[in-house]
């Protein structure tokens, strides 16, 4: 890819979904823009199986950028994010949850990632209709680019997951990132212990004295679920910019 990105490239981006044939360049794109490897039954999926929303920006006929998504009910949310809408909604109510969205480095800052997201909320709105109630990914703590895109465009910490990826056998923490659209709300009383988890998401080794923040995590990565669990089924998939 040229380093040389026109200041109009975004009108120039055409839009279209996956397809098997990409596979070998999604695979390139996914080593340079993620830190985990995904492993090869998951490119076979987001290229044939209809069930993900998988669509590519392309420039000039090269991929420049992508969004994965699976739109699913809230019953098939995982453990960890469980209280991602109230229970309120029937079983039936649906939610999105994106994979992997990234974009070529040269075409960052191009409004190529809004484009995609775009597009996502988009296809809920004309497909899932009312019945889509959220769109939620989950993000390393440490990508803070990640973590501002999606701040910008309305997205709200829902939880802190210790330990959540395992990356080079070094287990890291992430956070989950919540849009919620057509009505869609989360419980109004979050019981604990994912009460705490929110609490401390939103301190900062910073805002407190280290020995205490440090004695935080120590004790809410004991008391989560989820704490000991980064290479569960469908984890190394949840990956984003």
């Amino acid at each position: 890819m040229s380093d040389v990105v026109p200041p109009t490239a975004l009108s120039e981006v055409q839009l279209r979904f996956l397809c098997h044939d990409d596979i070998e360049n999604v695979k390139l794109l996914c080593g340079d823009w993620f830190p985990i490897e995904y492993p090869d039954s998951w490119y076979q999926d987001i290229t044939s199986n209809k069930k993900f929303f998988s669509l590519a920006a392309t420039f000039r006929g090269g991929i420049v950028g992508m969004i994965v998504a699976e739109i699913k009910g809230r019953t098939k949310v995982h453990k960890e994010d469980g209280d991602i809408l109230a229970s309120s909604f029937p079983v039936d109510t649906q939610v999105a949850y994106i994979l992997s969205l990234g974009v070529v480095k040269e075409f960052r800052k191009h409004g190529i990632g809004s484009l995609l997201l775009d597009s996502l909320k988009e296809h809920i709105s004309t497909t899932a209709q009312d019945h889509c109630k959220a769109i939620y990914l989950h993000v390393l703590t440490t990508n803070n680019t990640a973590i501002h895109f999606y701040e910008n465009r309305d997205f709200r910490q829902h939880h802190y997951l210790p330990y959540y990826y395992s990356i080079r056998g070094v287990l890291k923490d992430g956070f989950t990132y919540v849009l919620y659209i057509n009505g869609g709300h989360p419980p109004w009383t979050i019981l604990y212990p994912f009460h705490i988890g929110s609490t401390l998401a939103s301190l900062s080794p910073c805002s407190i004295p280290q020995r205490l923040y440090r004695q935080a995590q120590s004790l809410l990565r004991s008391l989560l679920p989820w704490s000991n669990i980064a290479s569960k089924t469908g984890i190394q998939y949840s990956r984003t910019m």
